[in-house]
This record gives C-alpha cells, structure tokens and sequence, in this order.
C-alpha cells in the first residue's frame, strides 16, 4: 500500500501573519506626526495648517479683488466672503508659523464680465476644495475634521456660485 504524500506546507509567512504585521505597521505609521522625530522644523500637522490658512487667505484676497471691480455682486458674495474668512481664522487658530497677510503670487487678473468674474470664483472655490478633501487623508484627527468641513463648505460655495449664475 503507498504512503500518502506528505501534506504541503506552504513556504513563507501565513497570511495571518502577514495582515498582523501590516495592521501593526500601520497603527505605528498613524500615531507618528513627526513632532519627536528631533526635527526643529514645524511638525507637518502645523505645516498643512499653515498653508491651508494661506489657501483662504489667498481665496479671500481673490473675493476682495472681484468685490473691488464688481461692487454689484456685494449682496451675493458676502457672505461668501465672511465665510471664507472664518475658515482662515480656524486654520490661523492653531498655527505656531505664522502665515503672510499677503501671499507671495500676484492674485489673478478679474475678468471684465460679472459672469465671468463669478465663474472664476467658482473653479477657484471647487479647486481648493478638491485639494482640502485629497489633503484631509493625510493629517490626524481634528485637522482632518476642520478640513473635510471647510472642504465641504467650499464645494457648496462652489455649487452657489454656478447656480446662482443661471
């Protein structure tokens, strides 16, 4: 009678182990934010911070521009405007850098037409609240909470923008 064959073992880790490893591994990765790697600099929590400040502060100059050509558009954009300036103080609240009151680029030339002017506000708003919602994976807790929501506040603004414009 023949002996069965010997039962396979498989060559290498289990894929227990291996999920194990990968779950500690990224347990380890979440819970660093670079503030005790010896780096002087600013941690990169405060570095996103600081330029998320400086994208409203940025924003809010190119409110202040098309408010500035286009006083007509007051009534609608104001509040807007009052908006996106909170979010630059949020973003302002916890940094430890401070953030130029000027940013370093020139702001965007304002179109002649109203329409035009608000649709550049607009794409300019869905932009940055595309690139905030990209940004929000990778900063902890309650950065990534204000930005999902300043992220989400800029896609409606976004919304009211084009739609008001029909």
């Amino acid at each position: 009678m023949p002996y069965p064959p010997p039962p396979r073992l498989p060559s290498g880790p289990r894929r227990r182990s291996l999920l194990a490893s990968a779950a500690g591994v990224a347990l380890l990765a979440g819970c660093s934010d670079g503030a005790g790697s010896g780096d002087d600099g600013p941690s990169a929590t405060e570095r996103a911070r600081a330029r998320a400040a400086r994208d409203s502060r940025g924003l809010l100059e190119r409110y202040d521009a098309v408010l500035a050509a286009h006083p007509g558009l007051a009534g609608r954009l104001r509040p807007l405007r009052e908006q996106v300036a909170a979010h630059a103080a949020a973003f302002e609240d916890g940094t430890t850098t401070p953030t130029p009151a000027r940013s370093s680029a020139a702001p965007a030339p304002v179109p002649a037409g109203e329409k035009d002017a608000v649709a550049g506000l607009a794409a300019a708003e869905r932009a940055l609240a595309d690139r905030r919602a990209e940004e929000l994976l990778e900063v902890p807790g309650e950065l990534a909470r204000l930005l999902a929501s300043v992220a989400a506040a800029g896609a409606a603004h976004a919304y009211l923008l084009t739609e008001g414009a029909r």
